[in-house]
């Protein structure tokens, strides 16, 4: 029998062993990021003008209708007025008044965003590159999924694949095993044969890491086949692996390669790392079934 490559076994070729998404040139964006932003602009130029101070100018902003335009006006507030606080707060209507609180004695006076705000020409090119940046985040790890997906499904016809083939909720393992100690716990797919839960599977496509991303993403990772395989023993499933899919060029940086094969050998027969180009040769049937 053939031995099976592990994920370090790849490091000297790690480069082609990738998958590169395709990018956008600058600045041949601008004319679609003006023309999609303008509009933007010119609502929060109105909305500031009608404001008395800069927690006005916030409440006005969550007062917004349409949840679209409401997440890029908090966008372009976070870079005139708060860049401290984090844009993910800023979306949520509810926290508005908390940060207000917590947040509020720090934001620029809205006589200095006015003047600011009309320094700037309409549509301004440089924040509406930055806007465009947001637009697609996301997309290449939709990309890497649904192409995930398609390679499991033609590869193993008699097994069931589940979860969010793009944009969608994860899959959360309270809802796969129903005594699962962390019910919240996303996943993004979920392997089995009609019987049985095979693999549990997160897939991310990184662009660029490093620093203190990299040591997050693999102390997350960790965790979670610690957690799972900790519950899969505890209730005589042994057979159930956990699948990391990772691609992309962040894959190159720092420790990224030796730490996801750390994180492998911990669990040998267990977990598998892989990329895209690798599912064909490593998630294979028998190793699945074994």
């Amino acid at each position: 029998m053939a031995i099976q490559k592990k994920f370090r076994d790849y490091k000297d070729e790690a480069e082609a062993w990738i998958t590169l998404a395709t990018g956008e040139y600058y600045p041949d964006i601008l004319p679609d990021a003006c023309r999609l932003y303008e509009p933007v602009l010119v609502e929060f130029g109105l909305l500031l003008k009608a404001s008395h101070s800069a927690t006005n100018f916030f409440s006005s902003i969550m007062e917004t209708r349409n949840q679209w335009m409401r997440t890029q006006l908090c966008r372009v507030f976070k870079k005139y007025v708060s860049p401290q606080t984090p844009v993910e707060m800023l979306k949520r209507k509810s926290d508005a008044a908390k940060i207000c609180a917590q947040f509020g004695d720090a934001f620029r006076s809205i006589v200095e965003v006015q003047q600011k705000f009309d320094t700037r020409s309409i549509p301004d090119e440089a924040i509406c590159a930055v806007l465009w940046e947001y637009k697609d985040r996301g997309k290449k790890g939709y990309d890497l999924t649904e192409r995930l997906f398609d390679v499991l499904r033609s590869q193993h016809v008699g097994l069931v694949v589940t979860g969010p083939e793009r944009a969608g909720k994860d899959v959360l393992l309270g809802n796969v095993f129903k005594d699962y100690p962390k019910p919240d716990r996303p996943v993004d797919f979920v392997i089995n044969d009609g019987k049985k839960v095979l693999a549990i599977g997160l897939a991310r496509y990184d662009s660029d890491r490093g620093g203190a991303q990299e040591d997050d993403r693999t102390g997350q990772y960790r965790e979670v086949a610690q957690e799972i395989i900790g519950y899969a023993d505890s209730h005589g499933m042994q057979h159930i692996k956990v699948i990391y899919v990772n691609d992309g060029p962040g894959l190159l940086l720092g420790s990224m390669w030796n730490d996801y094969s750390y994180i492998e050998d911990q669990w040998p027969g267990r977990v598998k790392v892989v990329t895209l180009r690798m599912v064909p040769d490593r998630i294979t049937a028998d190793w699945l079934g074994s």
